[in-house]
């Protein structure tokens, strides 16, 4: 069972923040999301630290 955490992350193109599921047992993770507000594609970076907390950064998908 993988352990999911979730997190409140502010989408790049509209301002409006939308939650993620992050799958906390892999260490380091790049994929596109699209917003649940305007539909934009989101370039998710994602690491998790030694404790276990996920951090995550949320661009457009051509930067």
């Amino acid at each position: 069972m993988h352990d999911l955490s979730p997190k409140n992350v502010e989408c790049p193109y509209c301002g409006e923040f939308i939650e993620v599921l992050i799958d906390c047992s892999v260490a380091q993770q790049d994929y596109i999301e699209d917003c649940q507000v305007c539909c934009r594609p989101i370039d998710f970076s994602v690491t998790i630290d030694q404790h276990g907390n996920p951090c995550v950064a949320a661009a457009h998908e051509n930067d």
